[in-house]
């Protein structure tokens, strides 16, 4: 991707004409894969993914901090700092803005979208509708050319109950996707894709729910990885260490230590 296309996308006045929300809406779903730091995002970005977002996890297990607790709002500000400038459009993944003030959340978005995000990830916590869909307003006010793709947790934390009026609040107040993890029945996914009409849905990939194709049949637009890609490289390094330790060789694929630190030469190049 060129120089002069992330600048285009950058300072689009509207995020509806952004490439990032573009791709919310091409003939293809969006499969969003959710890196940890600068070698994994750019790894993922060689191998053709064209946006890639952060994972909350990954950010507070490496800070030895617990994930949703608004505890690292300095170390995902400092990540999308460190990946902002990359060959690919970055979304971000900012909880529930670590605050529960909305210009808070604002000043977030702005700091975001200054190191060069795209997209926003704001997540309800299953808290009070109108204070979140006050965050979402504040920030399409304060940074315009971010999409805001707006999270309830009604099925993360709960049953589902409310998922269609929460959902249909945070597209009235600005979001520009709708987020929805731990939403896997078909039924269910088709009938809020028919309740959210032309925006997005985005859903949690599942090992156990739909594949990617069949989401897409469903309707959703955007499909995450989350922290599944982060989970997998930790157990596969733990499992690594433990089949060295029994006398075991290490099988499946790894990048040289020449491709890695290739990242970083590309990334300063």
């Amino acid at each position: 991707m060129s120089e002069s296309t992330r600048t285009d996308d950058r300072t689009a006045g509207e995020p509806a004409v952004t490439a990032f929300a573009a791709l919310h809406h091409a003939d293809e779903s969006l499969l969003l894969p959710n890196a940890w730091d600068h070698a994994s995002a750019l790894a993922l970005a060689a191998r053709g993914f064209r946006a890639v977002g952060t994972t909350s996890l990954a950010v507070a297990a490496a800070a030895g901090l617990p994930d949703g607790a608004a505890a690292t709002r300095e170390q995902t500000l400092r990540l999308a700092l460190t990946l902002g400038a990359g060959p690919f459009l970055l979304s971000v993944d900012a909880e529930g803005g670590f605050s529960d003030d909305p210009d808070e959340v604002a000043e977030l978005a702005r700091d975001l979208h200054a190191a060069g995000a795209v997209g926003i990830n704001l997540e309800d916590g299953l808290g009070p509708v109108d204070r979140h869909a006050a965050k979402i307003a504040a920030v399409r006010a304060a940074a315009p050319g971010l999409f805001v793709n707006a999270r309830t947790d009604t099925y993360w934390l709960g049953d589902g109950e409310g998922t269609a009026a929460r959902a249909e609040s945070y597209r009235d107040a600005g979001a520009h996707g709708v987020f929805v993890p731990g939403l896997t029945d078909p039924r269910e996914i088709a009938a809020l894709v028919d309740r959210l009409g032309d925006t997005p849905l985005n859903v949690l990939y599942s090992p156990t729910g739909p594949c990617v194709p069949r989401l897409a049949d469903l309707g959703v637009r955007r499909v995450s990885l989350g922290s599944l890609l982060y989970r997998r490289a930790l157990g596969a390094a733990v499992e690594t260490a433990a089949g060295i330790r029994a006398g075991r060789v290490p099988q499946g694929p790894a990048p040289s230590y020449e491709e890695v630190q290739a990242l970083g030469r590309r990334a300063r190049g």
